[in-house]
């Protein structure tokens, strides 16, 4: 069998199965082009070595290739394809901890004031408002660019003051509540004269009225931050992200909650299942990114130090659980189950505490 040929079975079986396969597809139909259609048995550990070495290679990406490349030889040799694995000597590297970017106040408001200036020019596809609109969405929410994408006219209450997300990366929907302030930003785009002019259901559309794609907002913005002024200072390989706005917008609720005393023990898990996270290990690690002068109160603050659990607190866990939008439950019922103050997201109270208002104005 030859090795282009098996590149093509094997993924055609990951695809039968149920997967969709997409990048690890892509980087096994390259290994064929690079190496070329030889028989799958003289394929070498050095010709291996080489496709992992390629330009631009980080050391999580290289990882991520081996044991890709190590799945599938190992498939074939199960077959009798191939007497041996050719996979090189696996690398023991040390990798540095991704650090999303943490954008200011002031950078937001400068990204906001730079969009009409970006998106002047005729050729941009996305118009000054949409693209405004999305920073604030996903700002003011917290969503994946995707689920921001995703969403349908139908999937926001304004009477209710409430947005159904659906399919996340865990392929599962809630409904949160929204503040009175973004719910207005939403009107006004919805009434929009582009939004007037076309039958598409997709609430974020682009100057032709078809629904975005993520690479395309992720291009646009990459630009506009560039037309903003706004990059990195550190070590980091990367630059700001529109995703980076998700992680923003759980720093800067972490950063306000310990500034005005709120129980942290109350206030993670809420924050969780408001932005789909699963489990409170990813919240936590927003705690790390708070400013420094927040570090005293975190100490006090922080669940680990806390004596009573969030599970333990009924009035919590019910709160949680209408929050949460199970897919099989009528969209409307959660909507409305979900928002305790169209104008306020309010979790509530811990016992003997003055109640906490969680609040976004954008």
């Amino acid at each position: 069998m030859n090795l282009i040929e098996a590149v093509v079975s094997y993924i055609e079986r990951k695809r039968s199965a149920g997967l969709s396969y997409g990048s690890s597809a892509w980087y096994l139909v390259k290994l064929g082009r690079q190496v070329g259609d030889v028989s799958l048995e003289r394929v070498t550990a050095r010709e291996i070595l080489t496709f992992l070495d390629g330009p631009r290679t980080s050391p999580g990406t290289w990882m991520v290739k081996y044991r890709l490349l190590r799945r599938f030889f190992d498939y074939w040799l199960a077959r009798g394809e191939i007497g041996t694995v050719p996979m090189p000597v696996k690398r023991i590297t040390k990798q540095t901890p991704f650090v999303p970017y943490i954008y200011t106040q002031s950078e937001i408001r400068t990204l906001l004031k730079s969009v009409r200036g970006c998106q002047k020019a005729p050729r941009c596809c996305i118009d000054p408002l949409t693209l405004r609109t999305i920073l604030i969405f996903i700002y003011g929410t917290g969503t994946l660019v995707g689920e921001a994408l995703r969403l349908l006219i139908e999937d926001i209450d304004f009477k209710n003051g409430a947005v159904t997300i659906h399919r996340n990366r865990f392929n599962r929907s809630r409904t949160i509540p929204i503040g009175s302030d973004l719910r207005s930003v939403l009107e006004k785009y919805l009434s929009s004269r582009l939004r007037r002019e076309t039958s598409d259901q997709h609430f974020f559309l682009n100057k032709e009225g078809v629904a975005l794609s993520t690479s395309t907002a992720e291009r646009t913005f990459k630009r506009l931050r560039q037309v903003a002024g706004i990059r990195r200072h550190d070590d980091a390989s990367y630059q700001p992200r529109i995703l980076d706005l998700r992680h923003t917008f759980a720093v800067h609720r972490i950063a306000g909650w310990i500034k005005h005393g709120a129980d942290l023990n109350r206030m993670l898990p809420a924050l969780s299942v408001y932005m789909g996270l699963v489990g409170l290990r990813t919240t936590e690690k927003y705690l790390s990114l708070t400013p420094e002068r927040f570090r005293a109160q975190l100490i006090k603050l922080s669940p680990q130090r806390s004596k009573k659990r969030w599970r333990d607190d009924p009035e919590l866990m019910k709160f949680l659980s209408q929050l949460s939008d199970d897919p099989g439950h009528n969209r409307n019922h959660n909507a409305g189950a979900s928002v305790p103050n169209p104008k306020r997201i309010t979790p509530p109270a811990a016992t003997g505490q003055k109640q906490q208002t969680w609040r976004k104005d954008v």
